[in-house]
């Protein structure tokens, strides 16, 4: 039988190891050096000598104190240094968070974005919070929405539906970059019991015209069971691999699949998928058992992945 001194040492123990674990997730991970999670595949339809090296950034949700210019400028630095033949960045660029203390608009998180360099470019595609936070793109049911305009203004061209062909060392292969899947909020234009994509599956395969192998950019992973073995990589964020991971496993996943896409690497059916564990917060600054990172994948090496 527990005494009340028992009971009471227990309960403070308990409560102790509660506020210090909230503190950790709420003040220290998110703000944790970004780590590098790093892949190395050779994907179905990837020619072996075809030697690419594409570094991803996603979901920043630009917002102070947690993510403010400073500390984007120093993900773009961390980025360029891991010496990309290609960066992609997976949307999301905007506040998902309404206790943000202070909003940081476009004009301010794009110039640093476009500080980001590689040989053969930097390409984007937008995430539902872009769309969600641009209020007359929500009232029109169409964009382009602020983010995209800024992005192109510095310099990072957005593939909505479309898709480019790039070339390294001779050797073709095509990135190409799908619509919000959830772009559109529920309301009297689209209905009120769920949202209104802008993505167009068909449409943009339809842009890649050769046989090239391809990566598709998509924003939420929820797309990947229709993705087509033409495919040969699809790289997503948006789930942020639950915020609150532990064992491997995510409590609440914003995907209607829960944790079968939540995070990392997952192969089905011969297709591959990366999902990314992104860069910042969404909702609440809440972080544990999910550190931010950038995603490393050399592609056409099949040799171990590591992390650091």
């Amino acid at each position: 039988m527990i005494t009340r001194r028992g009971f009471l040492k227990l309960f403070g123990g308990s409560l102790l190891a509660t506020l210090a674990l909230g503190g950790y997730a709420f003040g220290v991970e998110p703000q944790l050096l970004t780590r590098v999670k790093r892949y190395a595949l050779e994907p179905p339809g990837w020619p072996g000598d075809l030697k690419l090296r594409v570094v991803a950034l996603a979901d920043i949700h630009a917002c102070r104190p947690w993510m403010p210019p400073e500390r984007i400028e120093k993900l773009v630095e961390r980025a360029n240094a891991l010496e990309p033949d290609v960066i992609v960045l997976l949307g999301d660029y905007v506040s998902g968070m309404s206790s943000a203390v202070d909003w940081v608009n476009a004009d301010e998180w794009a110039p640093v974005l476009g500080g980001l360099t590689a040989p053969l470019g930097v390409h984007a595609v937008l995430g539902n919070h872009d769309w969600w936070e641009d209020i007359a793109a929500q009232k029109a049911g169409q964009g382009p929405v602020i983010a995209r305009r800024a992005l192109e203004k510095a310099g990072v061209p957005v593939l909505e539906n479309d898709a480019v062909r790039l070339e390294k060392d001779g050797k073709p292969f095509w990135i190409a970059g799908l619509g919000d899947q959830l772009a559109l909020r529920p309301g009297k234009r689209w209905g009120r019991k769920g949202f209104h994509g802008v993505d167009d599956l068909d449409a943009m395969l339809a842009k890649i015209t050769d046989h090239a192998p391809a990566i598709l950019l998509a924003h939420e992973p929820d797309v990947f069971p229709k993705v087509r073995q033409r495919i040969s990589l699809t790289l997503s964020g948006h789930t942020h691999g639950g915020q609150v991971r532990l064992f491997g496993y995510a409590p609440v996943v914003p995907s209607r699949f829960g944790n079968r896409y939540a995070y990392g690497h997952i192969e089905e059916d011969g297709r591959h998928l990366i999902v990314s564990g992104g860069l910042g917060c969404s909702i609440l600054p809440v972080r544990f058992g999910m550190p931010p990172e950038i995603v490393q994948i050399d592609l056409g090496d099949p040799g171990p992945a590591d992390t650091s």
